[in-house]
Parts: structure tokens; sequence; C-alpha cells
């Protein structure tokens, strides 16, 4: 619930919409509207581009902050500020004060667009064919700052109204837990939420509670190693709330991802009393939520699902599109199911016990969804780095949501997501899973990229870009002791083959991914000779 006393101050980079924003929110919640640039505008009695000209930028911003101070005194009102009001953190904890912080944000391109729609900007004092470059700029001076506001809406494509819209959910729902991205995601059987924050362990209770999930018995799906470590504090959690938790394991690792392991979980489900309306909640990473998933898909013919992810890899990927399933000796993820979660719970908090080698797997999901869909992602891997745990989880899961929601049983788009996994999948099995999926992933985004330049698909100048990339935050590149024969041997058993059709996806650029069939042994042959040592 919103309160009616609390401000709710918009803020975020030019052309992101703040204004329109703001003015349809305070009609749709019948509050006063506040406008500082138009506040500022009335105490210099001139337009803030002339402010700027005439008088300098300091002076502006010390007008500005001496503002923050004065609408930090008012009470229920929705106040839009300016796009570097914000980035002062002394006018940010002032304001944060008063009330709720949400951060509208756009990719550069739609901010281009916008500007060149709405006239001159005082900070874009310069050439059209130079303005993109100083946005990309002045967003990386400003990237902590906007990413240190808690909660954060993409307007990029949206209308405003659609921006309200979304502004209203992220601040109705679950008042109570601050510092929460949420992320709708729109599934074949409905809605749910993908929750991202630091802590939200704590407030998992709540969270279930809030989505309709029936308190009484509930199964905590993980492994030996995580449930010493988060299992207690999770089962404290839902215990507050009215649930009654049994902790329900499986051995670790992808090795023992089998039909003998969901055997055994339907005996503890049946222990812990499970009905058709207790809610099975994966706490691990990728292979327990295949498994948690695959199970609660058929015990009873399906009971409630809730992913809680603890590794990056789980966070970006696996966790999110509802995909679940167990291994076969003849290859991975050859019985399944699709399964939808009632809830995706991301806690950036527990990857602080994550291993570095763990973390570096995870990154290769997350670079992977920068090529598919997230060019800025990506160049922020090139450059500076993301700017923090959460804006980097949020923005890698939003590449998945969008795709799955398009395509959320694999039929057409959806099958982009497999950028290096024909590769990589073979890869994985001829090493018996001792190359972990993430380092599989990164040596067949290599590949992919290496066949895409090969068959004319991408400039060249792509590979050495993705070989920088993951070379960057530790990924391999290369791999020795393995030969081509037996990888391609192995993707004879990938689970997206067709009949004998492989399929493989390549980039076309940072973006821009397609899905290509049979290419042709030799040029396979020919990409892996490019990775293998």
């Amino acid at each position: 619930m919103i309160s009616a006393e609390k401000n709710i101050i918009i803020t975020g980079f030019m052309a992101t919409g703040k204004t329109k924003t703001g003015r349809l929110l305070a009609e749709r919640l019948n509050r006063p509207f506040i406008d500082m640039d138009d506040e500022l505008v009335a105490h210099f009695g001139k337009p803030i581009r002339d402010v700027f000209t005439e008088d300098g930028e300091a002076l502006f911003r010390t007008a500005e902050a001496a503002l923050c101070a004065q609408l930090a005194e008012r009470r229920g009102c929705v106040i839009s500020t300016g796009g570097g009001a914000l980035v002062n953190p002394q006018n940010r904890d002032v304001l944060a004060q008063s009330g709720t912080l949400l951060c509208l944000t756009a990719t550069p391109e739609e901010i281009l667009r916008r500007v060149a729609d709405t006239g001159e900007r005082p900070l874009l004092n310069t050439a059209k064919n130079e303005q993109e470059t100083r946005i990309r700029s002045l967003l990386r001076e400003r990237r902590l700052a906007y990413g240190a506001i808690p909660h954060q809406v993409d307007t990029t494509g949206l209308s405003a109204e659609q921006v309200v819209e979304q502004v209203l959910e992220t601040l109705a729902g679950d008042a109570e837990v601050r510092h929460m991205t949420r992320i709708p995601v729109q599934g074949p059987e409905g809605s749910y939420h993908i929750c991202i924050g630091e802590g939200l362990l704590e407030h998992a209770g709540t969270l279930l509670a809030n989505r309709g999930l029936r308190q009484g018995p509930a199964a905590i799906v993980t492994n030996p190693m995580i449930a010493p470590e988060h299992g207690e504090s999770l089962a404290t959690s839902l215990r507050n709330a009215g649930y009654t938790p049994t902790i329900c394991t499986v051995p670790e690792g992808e090795q023992h991802k089998t039909l003998a392991s969901i055997a055994s979980l339907y005996d503890q489900f049946l222990a812990a009393g499970l009905d058709r309306n207790s809610p099975v909640i994966s706490l691990g990473g990728g292979v327990i939520g295949d498994m948690a998933g695959f199970a609660a898909a058929s015990y009873l013919r399906g009971v409630p699902f809730v992913q809680i992810p603890t590794s990056l890899l789980a966070m970006v990927d696996a966790s999110v599109g509802g995909k679940t399933g167990v291994d076969l000796p003849q290859g991975k993820n050859l019985v399944g199911a699709f399964k939808q979660p009632q809830l995706v719970m991301i806690d950036t908090a527990v990857m602080k016990s994550l291993p570095a080698a763990e973390f570096r797997s995870g990154l290769a999901e997350v670079i992977k969804h920068g090529i598919i869909g997230a060019p800025e992602l990506f160049r922020q891997f090139e450059e500076e780095g993301p700017t923090n745990l959460v804006h980097l989880v949020a923005e890698a899961v939003r590449v998945k949501v969008a795709v799955v929601e398009e395509d959320p049983f694999e039929q057409g788009r959806r099958a982009t997501l497999n950028l290096g996994h024909t590769f990589g999948h073979a890869i994985e099995l001829v090493s018996n899973f001792t190359v972990r999926h993430g380092e599989g992933v990164a040596l067949g985004m290599v590949a992919a990229t290496e066949m895409a330049a090969a068959l004319e698909y991408c400039d060249p100048s792509l590979v050495a870009r993705v070989r920088n990339v993951l070379d960057r935050v530790e990924l391999p590149t290369q791999l020795s002791g393995y030969n081509s024969e037996a990888i391609i041997a192995a993707m004879g058993h990938d689970k997206k083959r067709v009949g004998k059709t492989i399929r493989f996806i390549i980039p076309q650029a940072v973006g821009d991914v397609i899905i290509i069939d049979n290419p042709g042994w030799e040029h396979v042959e020919a990409a892996l000779r490019k990775i293998l040592v």
C-alpha cells in the first residue's frame, strides 16, 4: 500500500519521462505535483539553459540543493526532479527521508530519439552528431548515483500510461520490503514477479504470503552445502509468516541431477505432509532449481513452485522461464517439463559466499544476455563495469524476461537464449562436467562468434570484442586436452536437436543474434579449432 503521507520522488536521466510520468501519477493518486525544473525556472526568472549559460552550473546546483531541502518538508506530493538533482548524495538523502525514490531509465538510443523530439537540453549543447557520445558520457558519470536508487523502471518503448502502471505496481506491492527491484513476468499461466534486492531472505515469508501462497506445510529443496548456510534463515522467515517448512535435500552436483534424486524428493514431500496447495521452494543453483521445479511439476500433478536462486548463474538464467528437468546418461536435460514459478526471489547478498569460479561462471550468462539483447550492458563490461550486483542481475534478467514472454515454450525466439550452448553443452558432456556450465557457454560464445565471422554474418571485429570481455572477467576463451571429433559427436545428443538438424545461435552484432540450422560440419569443426589448443 502506498502511504498517503510520504512523497513520491521521481528522478532519472534527461528524457526518461520524469515530468509526464509525475504529472499523470499525481492525477491518478489525487496528489499535488511539483516539477523541480518549473520551480527553478520561476526562481531564476528564466529558462534553465539560460541559467547554465549566463550564471553557470554551480549556481544552479546550489539553488537546486536548497529546493530539495524545502521539498523534503512537504508531505504527500509527487515530485519530479531534474536529471542531475539526485546525483548529489546530500540531495538524495534529504529527499529519501521524506518518501520513496524511484528512478526512470531508458537506453541511450531511446534518450537520443526523445531529445531530438523535445528540443535543446542544457547539458547537450553540442553538435547533433556528438550528442549520443555526450549522453553515454553523462550516463557513465551518473551511473553510481542512479544505481543507488532502489526502485527502477525502464521506460524504453513504453507510453506514459504504461510507465505509470509500472510505477504504481512497483510502489504498491511489498511496501514493507525496502530496496527491492520487482520485474513483472507475464507467463502462460498468469503473471508473477521476479524480486531482486539485497537481504531479501529475511522477507521470504512475507513475499510468499503477499502472493497468496497458502500458509502451512512447505518444502525447501536444497543440498547439504547450502542448507547450513541459508536454509535455516529461510525457514525462520517462513515460520514467522505462518508456514511450517521442511528442508528436503538432494546431493550436490550435476551428476546427481537424475530421476533417482527426483524420486527421493517425492518421498520427502510425502513425509512433510505436502498437499496440492503446498509450495515447493528451490534454494540453490541451477541444478537444484531444475530438480525442484521438475518435482513440483510432477508431484500430485503439480504444486506451487518458488525459485530462490543462490548462484549468479541461476539468478540470471535457470530461475527465469519455467524450464525444469533432469539428465540422462546420453545428455543434459533430456527429461523435463515447463513449470512456471509463482515467485522468483533473488537475494544478491547470498553471493558473498559464492566461490569466485562460480561467480565468474554466472557472468558468462550475463554477458550472453548482453550480446542477445542488452548492448549497453555488454558495453559496460567493455568499459567501466555494471553499477552494482542488483543492477547487473536486473539488466540480465530483463533480457530473458522479454524473450520468454514472447516465446514461453521455446517454439521460436526463445531458442536465441541458447547462444553458445550447442558448443557449450557438448564441451560439458565430453569433460564429464568438469568444465562448468558458464565456462562451457563462454567457450561456446567464442566458437559461435568465430563461426559467424567465418560465414560472414558478423564483422570479424566482433570476435575480438567477445574474447576481450570474457578475458576481462577471467572466463576461458580456449580449451586444452580435447578434440573436435569428440565434441561434435556429443552434439548429436543435444536436446535442441530436431531429427538430424543441429541448431546454432550466432551473433550478427551485439544485440542482434539469429538462428541457423546445419551450417555444415566443416564450419563447426573450423570454429572448434579456434578455441582448442
